[in-house]
Order: structure tokens, then sequence, then C-alpha cells
């Protein structure tokens, strides 16, 4: 970061006339709200494991991918 300060009516202004507004941010310490991550431990049974690695392994992805990707359609 660059160390530049200015004010939020000078960025706003300088984002929507289009600047580069990179150098303003401090992209190091940057954070996504509600992103950051939970262990949670779930018991399947055999057939539900043996299914998700059968599709893990058509989509070439892992087992906890299909998981996340599954249950992030569903909450939508």
């Amino acid at each position: 970061m660059n160390e530049k300060f200015i004010t939020a009516q000078e960025f706003d202004k300088k984002f929507d006339e289009g600047e580069e507004m990179t150098d303003y941010l401090d992209l190091a310490n940057a954070q996504r709200p509600d992103m950051q991550i939970k262990r949670v431990s779930v018991d399947f049974p055999a057939w539900m494991v043996n299914k998700l690695d059968h599709e893990a392994n058509l989509l070439g992805i892992t087992r906890q991918s299909v998981i996340k990707f599954w249950i992030s359609e569903r909450l939508r």
C-alpha cells in the first residue's frame, strides 16, 4: 500500500470516474464478512460417502468440495 489517504468523498468520486483504486486499499488486511472458516463434524452413512466420492470423482474435485457446493446451493 502506498499510504495514500483520501476522504470517502474523494474515494467515491475517483471510483465513479473509473480510476484505478488499488493504491488506496490495504489489500493485505482485507477481510470478507462472514467468510471465516468454521470446522464442523458430520457423520454420514457409508452409502452416502460412497455416492459423494463417486460424484467427486466424476467432477474431478474433492468430497469436501462436493459437500460445500451442494450445501451452498441449498442455502441460497
